[in-house]
C-alpha cells in the first residue's frame, strides 16, 4: 500500500535524453504540420500536380487512422486512467470512461442534429432544398465530398436569383454561403477538437517517459498519419473564398499541439507526476471525450457518408470498392499496431 502510495505521489522523471527531448519539440512541429499541410496546399498549387488517386488514398486512410486512434489510443487509455489504484474506491464502482464517451457521442449528435435542422429552414426560406443526408446545410461536407451533388430544381424565385446574379450576388445567396461555411467549420471544429487534446496529452507523456526513444519514434509516425487524415479532410471543404484560410489555419493549429504538450511536459517535469490521482482524472477525462467525439466522427461522418450514403461509391466498380475498403484497414491497422507502443 505505501508503495502504491508513493507512485501517486512521488515525482521522479528523468532528465535521460534531455537534448532529445527538447529538439523532439521541433521534429514533431515538422512532421505534424507537414503531414497535414500538403493535402491542402496540394490540392490549392497550380504547379504540383498531385494525381486525385493519392488524395483518395490519403482520405481512405485517414478515415481508418482516426477511427483506429479513437478505439485505441484514446478510450482505452481512458480505461485505463479512470481505473488507477491512485484514485479513490468510488472512481471504480462505475465504468466512467465509458460512459464518458458515450456522453461526448450524444451530445456531437444533438449539437448537429440541431445544427441540421437550424440549417434546413434557412434554406426553406432561402428557396433552396437539400439531400437527406446535408449535402448543402450539415457539417458532414467539412470531412470530404461524398460524391456528385444533385442541383435544387428552379423554381421561379430560382431563375429570378439567377437573372440577378449576372449583377452580382443576391442577399439570399450570400447568407446561404455564409451558413453553409459556418457549418463546415463547426464540422472543423469538432473533429479537430478530438484530435487537438488527444495529441497535447501525448505530448505531455513524451516529455516526462522513460521509454522515451522508442514513444518518439511512435508518436512521429502517430502524428504524421492523424495529420494526414486530417489534412485530406481539410483539403476537400469548399468555402467562400473568404474562408480560405481555416483549412490552413486548422492544420497549423493540429501541428502546434503535440509541441505544445511536449514544452509544458518538460516545463513542469520537476512537478508534474502523470501517474498522480489529478494527471490520471484529467487525462482519463479528457481521452474519454475525445474517444467519443472521433468514434462519432469516423463511424457515422465518415464511414456513413464515404460509402453508404455516397452514390458514386455506392455506384462504382468492385476494384475501387475493394481498393477504398482496403486502404481504410490499412491506415487503421497500422494505428492500432502503433497502439502496442503509445
Amino acid at each position: 500500500m505505501s508503495s502504491d502510495s508513493d507512485d501517486c505521489s512521488a515525482v521522479n522523471n528523468p532528465d535521460t535524453y534531455l537534448h532529445l527531448r527538447i529538439a523532439s519539440v521541433f521534429i514533431v512541429l515538422v512532421c505534424a504540420t507537414a503531414g497535414t499541410l500538403f493535402p491542402v496546399l496540394a490540392r490549392r498549387s497550380k504547379w504540383l500536380h498531385v494525381p486525385k488517386s493519392v488524395f483518395d488514398f490519403a482520405k481512405y486512410f485517414g478515415s481508418g487512422v482516426i477511427i483506429a486512434t479513437a478505439f485505441i489510443h484514446l478510450l482505452s487509455p481512458g480505461l485505463e486512467e479512470l481505473s488507477s489504484p491512485c484514485l479513490s474506491p468510488g472512481w471504480s464502482e462505475y465504468p466512467y470512461a465509458l460512459a464518458l464517451c458515450l456522453l461526448s457521442i450524444f451530445s456531437i449528435f444533438i449539437v448537429e442534429l440541431i445544427a441540421f435542422r437550424w440549417g434546413t429552414s434557412k434554406l426553406a426560406k432561402l428557396g433552396l432544398r437539400h439531400d437527406p443526408h446535408g449535402h448543402y446545410t450539415g457539417s458532414h461536407a467539412a470531412h470530404g465530398p461524398e460524391g456528385t451533388q444533385t442541383p435544387p430544381k428552379e423554381s421561379a424565385s430560382d431563375v429570378e436569383e439567377q437573372r440577378h446574379h449576372h449583377h452580382g450576388h443576391s442577399h439570399g445567396e450570400l447568407s446561404h454561403l455564409d451558413d453553409s461555411a459556418a457549418a463546415q467549420i463547426v464540422g472543423i471544429a469538432i473533429l479537430e477538437f478530438g484530435v487537438l487534446l488527444h495529441s497535447v496529452l501525448i505530448g505531455l507523456t513524451l516529455a516526462v517517459d522513460e521509454g522515451f526513444k522508442i514513444l518518439f519514434v511512435v508518436i512521429v509516425f502517430h502524428q504524421t498519419f492523424e495529420g494526414l487524415g486530417l489534412g485530406s479532410r481539410l483539403a476537400f471543404i469548399k468555402l467562400p473564398p473568404q474562408y480560405n484560410y481555416v483549412p490552413i489555419l486548422a492544420a497549423i493549429i493540429y501541428g502546434l499541439s503535440t509541441p505544445v504538450g511536449i514544452a509544458v511536459g518538460l516545463g513542469l517535469r520537476s512537478s508534474y507526476n502523470p501517474g498522480s490521482a489529478t494527471a490520471s482524472i484529467v487525462s482519463g477525462v479528457l481521452d474519454s471525450l475525445s474517444a467519443g467525439i472521433l468514434i462519432y466522427t469516423g463511424l457515422v461522418e465518415l464511414l456513413a457518408h464515404e460509402f453508404l450514403f455516397n452514390k458514386e461509391m455506392m455506384n462504382s466498380s468492385n476494384g475501387r470498392l475493394v481498393y477504398a475498403l482496403g486502404t481504410m484497414l490499412l491506415g487503421c491497422g497500422l494505428m492500432a499496431l502503433l497502439g502496442k507502443w503509445a
